[in-house]
């Protein structure tokens, strides 16, 4: 069974921010594929059900960003079947990007993640949330709401990291990273 595994914080107050785009891509996934998130076991919220021909779990973390890597201790999981789909401010926003492995870049979540699991071989979907402006420190910008009027590219963005989900489930990282890894060129040439 493969482990789809969106990070945020749980609670209302967290639905919108940046920190939260991979609980969004999850949710996005359990409505598409008609999976219901409400069973609860050890700090996480999931679903399992089929996609892609695949037996999948869909999960959140019920712990904060920081422990992420707590609640995959009861589900024993193979770092080989494991998707985890996270925010990345190195990326702009608007982009989602697919890694094999790695290191964690500071994000808590994977270090967390990568604690527990003792490895960084897993797949991840990061979803760009840009760069703070530079009067802003880093933690309070990702936990500060997407904006009203980037909805609608935040909506894409979200199907762009559901589609590059289901193409790794088919077995299809590399297609995937050919995909989304390129560098998006806007018409002034910029990045």
């Amino acid at each position: 069974m493969k482990i789809i595994y969106g990070l945020g914080n749980p609670g209302r107050s967290y639905e919108r921010n940046r920190h939260n785009v991979g609980f969004m891509v999850v949710d996005h996934l359990a409505k598409k594929w008609g999976i219901s998130l409400k069973r609860k076991k050890a700090q996480v919220l999931f679903g399992a059900g089929k996609a892609a021909g695949v037996e999948v779990m869909l999960a959140k973390p019920q712990t904060y960003m920081n422990l992420s890597g707590l609640p995959l201790n009861p589900l024993h999981v193979d770092a080989g079947d494991l998707i985890v789909i996270h925010d990345d401010m190195d990326i702009p926003f608007g982009q989602v990007r697919i890694k094999k492995s790695g290191g964690t870049g500071g994000h808590r979540g994977l270090e967390s993640i990568r604690g527990v699991l003792c490895t960084g071989d897993f797949i991840r979907i990061r979803v760009g949330i840009g760069r703070p402006p530079s009067d802003m420190d880093p933690s309070d910008y990702v936990l500060v709401d997407i904006p009203h009027h980037d909805r609608d590219i935040l909506s894409g963005q979200i199907d762009k990291a559901a589609a590059a989900v289901e193409m790794c489930l088919k077995g299809e990282v590399a297609m995937a990273m050919n995909t989304f890894n390129r560098r998006e060129v806007k018409a002034d040439g910029q990045e």
